[in-house]
């Protein structure tokens, strides 16, 4: 557990960085992506790589969404030999901390987990940081692996855009996905394995109560 998560728990009780507070109007729900894929006829697995600040909260969002198989946290965006967490902390790798989501498009789409990706698991305004964690590595991003994915992540960020469903812009950056690093054990399920640490109270247990409320025909108690 890095010191500046534990000294910064306080800060981020009131930072806490979740989309709902960023939405000009926070009784409003982020609409569905008009852009999307279809439903799948039959069970299969599809992975999507999304990074939206400090990986244990993004992992606990999505380790809770029907159809979700997996998420494991990790790294993109840099190079395999600085694959790992003290590197990345430097901000100077190019790895962003990012969450691996093998999910059943017969279950749910790419559509749609964007959609839990852009409301409730993290703040799509921030650049560069998420609450009370800064540094190129909590950067907003969706890894993409093949054209289907790039053209639906740009045309959902133009319609939440142009809808003005932000106070101010849509930073999240569409790039393609080169590789992506499991980070070590001791960051799977941290959130998880660790409810009453106080960084996961104050940031990342109120976005998994966020994806109950706003979402709860994709939310699973697992």
């Amino acid at each position: 557990m890095p010191s500046f998560r534990l000294t910064l728990t306080l800060l981020g009780s009131l930072l806490a960085a979740t989309a709902c507070s960023a939405k000009a109007n926070p009784a409003d729900a982020v609409p569905a992506p008009v852009v999307d894929a279809p439903r799948a006829s039959a069970p299969s697995q599809l992975t999507a790589v999304l990074s939206g600040g400090c990986f244990w909260g993004v992992q606990a969002v999505f380790q809770h969404v029907k159809g979700v198989i997996s998420a494991t946290s990790g790294y993109a965006g840099g190079s395999a030999k600085t694959a790992e967490y003290e590197a990345v902390s430097t901000g100077e790798t190019g790895h962003a901390e990012s969450v691996k989501v093998v999910y059943d498009p017969s279950q749910i789409t790419y559509g749609e987990l964007l959609r839990v990706f852009f409301s409730v698991a993290h703040d799509p305004t921030e650049l560069n940081r998420q609450g009370p964690d800064e540094g190129t590595q909590y950067r907003s991003s969706i890894f993409y692996s093949n054209d289907e994915q790039q053209r639906i992540a740009e045309a959902y960020i133009a319609q939440l855009d142009n809808a003005k469903v932000f106070k101010r812009p849509i930073v999240t950056k569409v790039v393609p996905l080169q590789a992506f690093y499991p980070a070590e054990a001791y960051h799977q399920n941290y959130a998880a394995l660790h409810p009453n640490q106080p960084y996961i109270m104050f940031n990342d247990a109120p976005k998994v109560e966020h994806l109950r409320q706003e979402f709860p025909d994709l939310y699973t108690g697992k």
